[in-house]
């Protein structure tokens, strides 16, 4: 990739920073892209492959939400805060700091997804273009996936799963060396992992506030207050073109996405044949043509 020019700063929120990068030229005719980063409480680095998207003239933002990365870290905080309208208006006033409100696309991975999706049921007139990223239409699809995915594991894998979430020890050597062996089939097949997926598996561990909270000590251990969370109910509302997809090997299962297609009216999806939770890392140039070849129809 050649290298482009990428500008970095501050966006206020409340009393808080959220950073940002542009990579390209926001002036670009193109739909400025904005990623949406996973978790909650990952950063913006294991998605940071979306920036080669800027190559084709399209400006991509990047930003890590508030609570991870270099944005502000409030660890003090607890469930009342971390909120989906939280979120929400950290995303809104990112927007607004960039002056890209009345025209952009939006990409969310994962969580990314769930927030994307909350942001455009509430018809934002400016977003012109949806991508959901391996991502669910509720966390009970999601816990419901996972467990069968868990289930396809090695006996050792599971026992150590079971024994160490009845006990309350998720922080055991073997816990987490189950936890991996998961991960490693259906997060990122990719091993050993790239750079900038440990930077942003690292950066939850020094600071798990958000994860912790809102999700639990894993990805499969839903435990956090997002446990109930669905917006199928309201997918109908979705008026942006939306591009759905995941991997064939995904966390996010078939059925978790379903409720997407089935339900958003102007929808298209795609399944890449050998990724799991993150095609933009395990098949890079396929998954980044994919969403370029999307985005391009609605500039």
């Amino acid at each position: 990739m050649t290298d482009l020019a990428a500008t970095e700063g501050f966006s206020p929120y409340r009393d808080y920073q959220t950073w940002y990068r542009v990579t390209g030229d926001l002036n670009s005719p193109k739909l400025p892209l904005v990623v949406a980063h996973g978790g909650p409480g990952c950063t913006h680095d294991y998605v940071d492959s979306f920036k080669e998207i800027a190559a084709s003239g399209r400006a991509v933002i990047h930003y890590d939400q508030i609570g991870n990365g270099r944005s502000s870290h409030l660890p003090e905080k607890g469930g009342d805060f971390w909120t989906v309208a939280f979120f929400l208006g950290e995303l809104d006033a990112l927007l607004g700091h960039l002056g890209i409100a009345g025209r952009y696309a939006l990409l969310g991975q994962s969580w990314g997804g769930m927030l994307a999706a909350e942001h455009a049921v509430g018809r934002p007139a400016g977003l012109k273009a949806l991508v959901l990223a391996n991502s669910l239409a509720s966390m009970q699809l999601w816990v419901d996936g996972t467990r069968q995915l868990r289930a396809a594991l090695p006996a050792e894998v599971r026992d150590a799963l079971d024994r160490h979430e009845a006990d309350d020890t998720t922080k055991h050597p073997d816990y987490l060396a189950a936890t991996q062996a998961f991960y490693d089939r259906h997060v990122c097949r990719v091993v050993p992992w790239p750079p900038e997926v440990v930077r942003t598996f690292a950066a939850i561990e020094a600071d798990p506030t958000v994860y912790h909270t809102m999700n639990g000590p894993n990805e499969f251990h839903v435990v956090g207050t997002m446990r109930d969370w669905t917006i199928i109910d309201r997918l109908h509302l979705i008026e942006a073109p939306t591009f759905v997809f995941r991997g064939y090997y995904d966390e996010a299962t078939e059925e978790t996405v379903q409720p997407f297609l089935d339900l958003i009216p102007k929808v298209e999806g795609h399944v890449f044949p050998n990724s799991s939770h993150m095609p933009h890392v395990e098949e890079k140039e396929d998954c980044l043509a994919a969403v370029e070849a999307f985005l391009a129809r609605y500039d």
